[in-house]
């Protein structure tokens, strides 16, 4: 049995017509930067979040770098942020000179704890960066009431859990800004790199659409320091396609994941716990295994194709050494990085291949 990942292929292959169309469109208007469909993306993913503003930018590294910016992160500054995570949040807070100061992640849903924010403030610290890890949102409620309390600025990391719904409302909506990814692989993506501003303040998303274009407030006239982070109009063109079907993928891959429950159950593996005012987007399906190298080998066996997010944590990567961070800073966290692993998840997902991947775990 022949089993893909993330299965783009057919991603494609299920709305090859429209996008096709899409594409061939935009190539016979030829404004392949800032054309139309860009802004009736926005348009379209404000009315999908219920965001005030969305500014779509070229990747999911540069709306955290768009937003950080906007709010005027810089040297001497503190973020906090988690331990566990693709790089991209913690990259960009040392990028613009500031320190991430990582907290360590609850042992239940990944996400960073928010019984250890507070303990991690000083006087430094000018905002909070949640990572929405694996589909699912972090306890914005907690971290939210923490950052009112200190006067600091949440911005949701939400490359993984785009179209997820925390207490009847959308990630990248719980928070004053907020981030995503469109990348090919992610649970909403495009056909390359592409990415998202969210925020309800005009002031901050006016600043953000100049800072995605050099900082340009006029043609040649430049208030800021910015970068040349606009989405492509053939992307934006090709996402318009597929939100329009999203929700569907949504369910899908919630019916996955179900399926994936019911056959893992009795299993030795742990499985992902998603809160009872959570749906999740399941951008990975993560598990825990005590025994992940046995796992490993048997998945290769079979053929069945697999993915460690994530085997290092980030205050143990050799670019932040000079944070000075030690292993057993953040035990939880250092801890699932040597028991998870990712299972195949897409909305394709048949119940006898899931079956099957299911029958090859102990």
């Amino acid at each position: 049995m022949k089993i893909d990942f993330a299965n783009l292929t057919l991603a494609h292959q299920e709305y090859a017509t429209e996008i096709n169309v899409a594409i061939q469109k935009t190539i016979e208007k030829s404004h392949f930067i800032m054309g139309d469909e860009v802004e009736l993306l926005e348009d379209e993913l404000k009315n999908f979040t219920g965001s005030n503003h969305v500014i779509t930018c070229s990747s999911g590294t540069s709306a955290l770098l768009l937003a950080l910016s906007a709010i005027g992160i810089g040297t001497n500054d503190e973020v906090i942020t988690s331990p566990f995570s693709f790089i991209a949040a913690a990259e960009m807070i040392a990028f613009l000179g500031a320190k991430p100061v990582f907290v360590d992640i609850d042992p239940l849903t990944y996400q960073i704890n928010p019984s250890l924010i507070t303990s991690a403030i000083t006087p430094k610290t000018k905002a909070i960066i949640p990572v929405s890890l694996f589909g699912q949102p972090s306890d914005m409620d907690s971290i939210n009431k923490i950052a009112q309390k200190h006067n600091l600025i949440v911005i949701e990391d939400g490359a993984q859990s785009f179209g997820a719904t925390y207490k009847e409302k959308k990630s990248c909506n719980l928070t004053p800004i907020a981030t995503t990814s469109f990348f090919p692989a992610k649970p909403l993506g495009c056909y390359g790199d592409g990415g998202a501003v969210f925020c309800n303040d005009e002031h901050i998303a006016t600043k953000i659409k100049s800072l995605r274009i050099h900082g340009q407030t006029k043609r040649y006239e430049h208030s800021y320091i910015g970068l040349g982070a606009r989405l492509d109009t053939i992307q934006a063109a090709i996402l318009r396609v597929k939100l329009k079907y999203y929700p569907i993928k949504i369910s899908k891959r919630n019916q996955v994941a179900k399926l994936y429950e019911k056959y893992l159950k009795n299993k030795s593996v742990k499985l992902p716990i998603i809160g009872d005012h959570i749906q999740s987007v399941y951008a990975q399906y993560s598990i825990l295994s005590a025994d992940r190298n046995s796992l490993e080998k048997k998945l290769k066996q079979n053929n069945i194709p697999y993915a460690i997010h994530y085997p290092i944590a980030l205050h143990l990567q050799p670019c932040f050494s000079y944070l000075g961070y030690q292993e057993g800073d953040f035990p939880i966290a250092e801890k699932t990085c040597k028991q998870i692993l990712s299972l195949p998840m897409n909305p394709y997902l048949s119940e006898n291949e899931i079956e099957y991947i299911s029958g090859v775990i102990d």
